[in-house]
């Protein structure tokens, strides 16, 4: 599943880390703790991979008009 947002992809990156390892458990934070939790390690890296042109900092929501 691609990533929505360069914020989505970053917190997937850092728990994609941690869950390699490479970084604490306990130095993330947010939704990136709770990726870690909950995805795979495949689907981390999917989402982390995502190519990051034409990506909102942030998926925000939409004011209604």
């Amino acid at each position: 599943m691609p990533a929505k947002s360069q914020a989505q992809q970053k917190a997937a990156g850092a728990a994609l880390s941690a869950k390699r390892g490479e970084q604490k458990v306990s130095d993330l934070k947010g939704a990136s703790r709770s990726m870690e939790k909950s995805m795979s390690e495949k689907e981390l890296d999917e989402m982390a991979s995502t190519r990051r042109t034409g990506k909102p900092e942030h998926a925000g929501r939409h004011d209604p008009e």
